[in-house]
């Protein structure tokens, strides 16, 4: 932990080690590009294998999870405000973290600044635009089955 903080200083906002090999550390957005592009190139943090996501009513916040050549892993967190939900793509230094990027903009409606390919990714093409499946608020509407030859 102390290398990391050593390495990120003042824009860690929290960081804990609840387990061991486990760190959990929290920054604002706009410094999370920066900051992830230190973690691979210093720690050698390279590999995302996911992001996560979590609606909290007025914000949402993604964990960023990755993890280096030693056993352990680092979870990069970071909020947006649900009113101007954005965040920066990581494409740039994690380029396989499009797909997963892809997914947080349809699946919670959140703006991924810079991302090199916007296409839906996991909803089909006629999906309403303003419809994300993971947000608190979405309410599915179940259409009316229809039945071939059946009772109306």
């Amino acid at each position: 932990m102390d290398r990391i903080r050593g390495l990120l200083g003042e824009r860690i906002l929290e960081m804990t080690n609840p387990a061991v090999r486990r760190i959990f550390l929290t920054l604002a957005p706009q410094d999370l590009v920066w900051a992830l592009g230190r973690l691979k190139a210093d720690m050698g943090y390279w590999h995302l294998s996911t992001i996560s996501g979590v609606d909290l009513g007025d914000a949402f916040e993604f964990l960023y999870h990755l993890t280096d050549d030693l056993p352990g892993s680092l979870h990069v967190r970071t909020r947006t405000p649900k009113a101007e939900a954005r965040i920066p793509s990581i494409c740039s230094v994690i380029p396989g973290a499009v797909l997963y990027e892809r997914e947080v903009q349809e699946m919670f409606g959140v703006v991924v600044e810079n991302i090199p390919d916007n296409r839906r990714l996991l909803l089909s093409d006629d999906w309403p635009d303003g419809q994300h499946p993971l947000r608190k608020d979405w309410k599915h509407v179940r259409p009316e089955e229809k039945i071939p030859g059946g009772k109306s």
